[in-house]
């Protein structure tokens, strides 16, 4: 089972993440030049929400106009500015003040719900785990926003430490406890040298898989426990990308590594 994919950074928009091992879950890059200044979309069936790595842009459409958004340079430049926009809602991407990174993400979707910009004063932060297991969890396109299936945030992890951790999984739905939810990790680092574990696993053993991780890679996560730590000298980035019908950090922990919760 192949779950990892590598983006090799091109111009224009990529067809990232389509027709894997995730049902619900498609990704696309849109890195637009300065003074390449727009481009299309056509959202059909698909919510779609959008994550501005770097850069500023205007996302406008019909009866909405999100202009001049994005404050930071890269993803190590604190939070980031985030559209939510429902399925048939053509839109138009606008680069700025020079180049823009955008991940592209889209799920299906049976409901309408009213476009939405989360400015990066808007992002949920917390602070979560311990010695050994700290991470800063962002919480952009999530339970605030009205959607059918699209959960995103962000995540930065220093070295030598772990995140998702302890193993943790969402892919039964087995309410109040864990929701069944798909997830997508896109990574980055710190420095061009730099590179974390991943790891997906299935208590029953049809999946086990261990991965090395650099920049712009990515690893989808159909289910299972998928803890990742990242190499000491560097920090780790990644974007996390979920989909469901019951939003929200629903998830069990590991049996074997539960007492590490005490």
């Amino acid at each position: 089972m192949k779950l990892k994919k590598h983006w090799n950074g091109q111009y224009g928009k990529s067809a990232f993440i389509k027709n894997g091992t995730l049902g619900m879950i498609e990704l696309d890059m849109l890195k637009l030049r300065e003074g390449e200044q727009k481009h299309y979309y056509e959202t059909d069936n698909k919510e779609y929400g959008l994550i501005i790595l770097g850069g500023k842009c205007s996302v406008v459409g019909e009866g909405f106009a999100f202009e001049h958004i994005g404050k930071r340079k890269n993803v190590f430049d604190g939070p980031a500015a985030s559209v939510y926009l429902p399925r048939n809602c053509d839109f138009t991407v606008t680069a700025e003040e020079g180049e823009v990174e955008i991940a592209v993400a889209k799920c299906p979707a049976e409901k309408d719900f009213p476009p939405k910009l989360v400015n990066p004063e808007d992002v949920i932060i917390k602070h979560l785990g311990k010695d050994g297991w700290k991470r800063e969890a962002h919480f952009n396109i999530d339970e605030r926003l009205d959607a059918n299936l699209i959960y995103i945030g962000e995540a930065w992890t220093e070295g030598g430490m772990w995140s998702s951790y302890p193993p943790h999984k969402h892919d039964d739905n087995n309410m109040p406890e864990e929701s069944f939810m798909e997830e997508l990790y896109f990574y980055r680092f710190d420095k061009p040298t730099g590179f974390g574990i991943q790891r997906v696993y299935t208590k029953e053993g049809d999946i086990d898989e261990t991965y090395t991780v650099k920049n712009d890679d990515a690893v989808e996560i159909p289910r299972g426990y998928h803890p990742c730590t990242c190499a000491p000298g560097y920090k780790l980035y990644y974007l996390w990308i979920m989909a469901g019908k019951i939003r929200g950090f629903n998830m069990t922990t590991d049996e074997d590594h539960k007492w590490l919760n005490k």
